[in-house]
């Protein structure tokens, strides 16, 4: 897949309209179009990064600060005392299905373990 077909890369360039939670230089956030809990919003890196398979060490800051946003976005939400689940899907194995990474935040109903 080309950064020109990936759907995330469209939402960042705004070639694709998106419910946008958060935005900076390096981030991007949104609520799933097929939410899974009454917060399920989505946080990207702006850079093209197709699975957690392709990151390198080059890739380490961006994705904490995709993993310290989602944080700040359950925070912000109120709902970081009640609980949240973050996860990222890594190949269609895992359920991955847009192949640029994004950590999915969840909450607003109960979230049992293991997941699935």
């Amino acid at each position: 897949m080309t950064e020109n077909s990936c759907l995330f890369c469209r939402i960042v360039a705004g070639e694709v309209p998106a419910s946008i939670v958060y935005k900076d230089e390096r981030v991007l956030a949104f609520n799933d179009i097929n939410p899974q809990g009454p917060t399920h919003v989505l946080v990207v890196p702006k850079k093209h990064i197709a699975s957690l398979n392709d990151l390198t060490p080059e890739d380490d800051q961006i994705v904490g600060e995709v993993v310290r946003r989602a944080a700040a976005i359950a925070r912000e939400r109120g709902i970081a005392e009640s609980g949240f689940r973050t996860a990222f899907n890594t190949t269609r194995g895992a359920g991955q299905t847009a192949f640029h990474i994004h950590l999915h935040l969840i909450a607003g109903r109960s979230l049992h373990w293991p997941p699935g």
